[in-house]
């Protein structure tokens, strides 16, 4: 059963540029709501865990390193077919692929600098959405 929550995350190459304000209002005005949000900066340990799916591959170091090298913005939002809807909305990881006008092909650099996450199901969008907010930090 699908929900109307997904988890994002602006990564540190978006934070570092100065992106977060526009990446947002484009969030916002394909009609997601936010309802929880921190600039936060993971631990190793954190992106060790968050990315632990990824442990054995050979970018797994490296993913840890960009990911814990400034800071980020954790976000739950909430729309009708939040997750599918968010993944069309970032586009595609390579932004050379991704569509004009998405999130990637607007603001990432590379495959490994790639702006933003999204939540690829509902049930990872719960997890990872619980991994940085409690409950009382969603409304």
């Amino acid at each position: 059963m699908a929900t109307n929550r997904t988890f994002t995350m602006l990564k540190p190459d978006a934070v570092e540029k100065g992106h977060i304000g526009a990446i947002l209002e484009k969030i916002t005005a394909s009609g997601f709501r936010i309802v929880a949000m921190k600039l936060t900066q993971m631990t190793t340990a954190d992106a060790e865990e968050f990315y632990g799916i990824h442990k054995e591959r050979p970018f797994f170091g490296e993913l840890v390193e960009y990911m814990t090298r400034g800071p980020i913005v954790a976000a739950i939002l909430e729309k009708d077919n939040a997750v599918e809807d968010f993944r069309t909305l970032i586009g595609a990881t390579n932004p050379a692929d991704a569509a004009e006008g998405t999130i990637r092909k607007l603001y990432a650099a590379s495959i490994g600098e790639n702006a933003v996450h999204g939540s690829d199901s509902d049930d990872n969008a719960a997890i990872e959405g619980a991994f940085h907010f409690s409950g009382r930090e969603m409304f």
